[in-house]
């Protein structure tokens, strides 16, 4: 990644605390970063699979309103591989396929990438 002037890259906990709304202050600061036109906001993959992941084995939310929120979020910030997110975070809402699945999924369908895998739901839904 190519490090632009202004780039603020959110880790897990702020992207957490901004869609939970459960401690304001911190809420609030992540507001500040998306709302701020001289800041220019960024995740990465990894850290939304994280995300995915909290917010599933831990507050139990269900699939469907985990791929709302986060797909929603997605929206307001930078991703390099937005398509590919928005894309897995469909799959992951309406399905029992694990996020990084729903991802591996992405990267064959929008880029014809070859996806070398034993797992047999994966198998299933790339056939």
């Amino acid at each position: 990644m190519q490090r632009r002037k202004n780039t603020v890259m959110f880790d897990t906990n702020m992207i957490l605390r901004y869609l939970l709304d459960d401690n304001l202050e911190m809420a609030d600061k992540a507001e500040e970063y998306i709302k701020n036109e001289n800041a220019d906001v960024f995740v990465t993959v990894e850290v939304i699979a994280e995300v995915v992941y909290v917010l599933q084995k831990v507050y139990s939310l269900e699939r469907k309103q985990i791929s709302d929120l986060v797909c929603n979020f997605v929206e307001l910030v930078n991703c390099d591989e937005h398509d590919s997110v928005v894309l897995a975070l469909a799959l992951f809402g309406a399905n029992k396929i694990d996020f990084v699945d729903c991802v591996l999924y992405a990267y064959n369908k929008l880029y014809g990438v070859e996806i070398a895998t034993f797992d047999k739901q994966l198998l299933k839904l790339l056939s």
